[in-house]
């Protein structure tokens, strides 16, 4: 009889070609190799159905639907998994050789923990410059972050969740593309949170994903996250988004959007091959922000409490625009 399988890899699938075989591929050649793969198709209308099913592994296991959206078929492989553990990756993401066998290493070191995460490149690696943003510490500090008022940055493809523990605070909510920032605030409320400090991800920037063709929403939903968790660490009961958006709008800085969003165009286009486009993008988002530029870098390099959001502050100075 072979080992125990705990791990389940949750994958989204909708239109994910070209990338999806490059995907499925890095999962098919990890160095642990008991774990299954659980491949949701939300619709779609390019090849990625007939590559999953060109696929010979008793391992994978393709479920097909209508397209139904993310928040929801997130929700679906929280319902459906057969393992203990849900291990996320997107269908445009790869994971390395060894990022199985040092999942279940964490696992059985922490077999309390409710999720587990690691460090993600930007992929392919070779070309593209940096890490994902990433809050680090241990559980304790990064309970500390979310009790102060601010969101972890979490790579959603490096992370692995306890089903059972994510489904008890509510699984994820809302379909506004910061669904995972509002699962991991939950979780760090009420369940150990393990960072494993190396990178066992590469994280696809591309032109067609959500959060690129989204990046204006995003912001704005993520401020509404950090909303939904003052209001709970206050007391307060929150509104829905479109009756305090105005407001949270407010604390948009557009130079910095701009900024944030040409860096990923230079990663983008050196990903590409396009080294000429990449240095122009990368002066454009300077141009619009040199703080936040110069703050990305330095990012990369230090080790303290990366967070997201803004300063809690400024959501009381707007109280009665936000919780009246």
């Amino acid at each position: 009889m072979g080992p125990e399988v705990i791990l389940t890899v949750g994958m989204p699938v909708c239109n994910a070609m070209p990338w999806l075989p490059g995907a499925i591929e890095s999962l098919l050649r990890q160095t642990a190799r008991a774990f299954e793969i659980l491949a949701i198709v939300d619709g779609g209308t390019d090849e990625s159905l007939a590559y999953l099913r060109s696929v010979s592994d008793p391992r994978l296991r393709v479920v097909v639907q209508e397209n139904a959206g993310v928040t929801a078929t997130l929700n679906r492989m929280l319902r459906d998994v057969r393992t203990p553990w849900l291990v996320r990756q997107d269908a445009d993401d790869v994971s390395y050789p060894q990022r199985m066998e040092r999942l279940l290493a964490a696992i059985e070191a922490h077999p309390e923990a409710g999720l587990i995460y690691s460090l993600a490149d930007y992929h392919p690696r070779e070309r593209c410059a940096g890490r994902f943003r990433c809050s680090r510490g241990t559980p304790d500090e990064l309970r500390s972050i979310v009790e102060s008022g601010y969101l972890l940055s979490i790579c959603h493809s490096t992370v692995a969740l306890n089903a059972e523990k994510a489904r008890a605070v509510g699984g994820y909510r809302m379909d506004l593309h910061a669904e995972d920032a509002d699962l991991w605030w939950r979780m760090a409320r009420r369940y150990e949170i393990q960072f494993v400090p190396e990178a066992l991800v590469g994280f696809r920037q591309n032109a067609g994903s959500v959060s690129t063709r989204n990046l204006e929403m995003q912001e704005l939903a993520g401020l509404y996250v950090q909303y939904l968790l003052l209001s709970e660490l206050w007391g307060y009961a929150p509104r829905p988004l479109e009756q305090v958006a105005q407001t949270l709008m407010r604390f948009l800085r557009p130079s910095q959007t701009r900024a944030k969003e040409r860096l990923r165009q230079f990663n983008i286009e050196r990903a590409e091959g396009r080294r000429t486009q990449g240095l122009a993008s990368l002066a454009r988002a300077f141009c619009a922000s040199p703080a936040y530029v110069m703050g990305r870098l330095r990012d990369e390099f230090r080790h303290g409490a990366i967070t997201n959001g803004v300063a809690p502050r400024l959501f009381l100075e707007r109280k009665e625009a936000l919780w009246s």
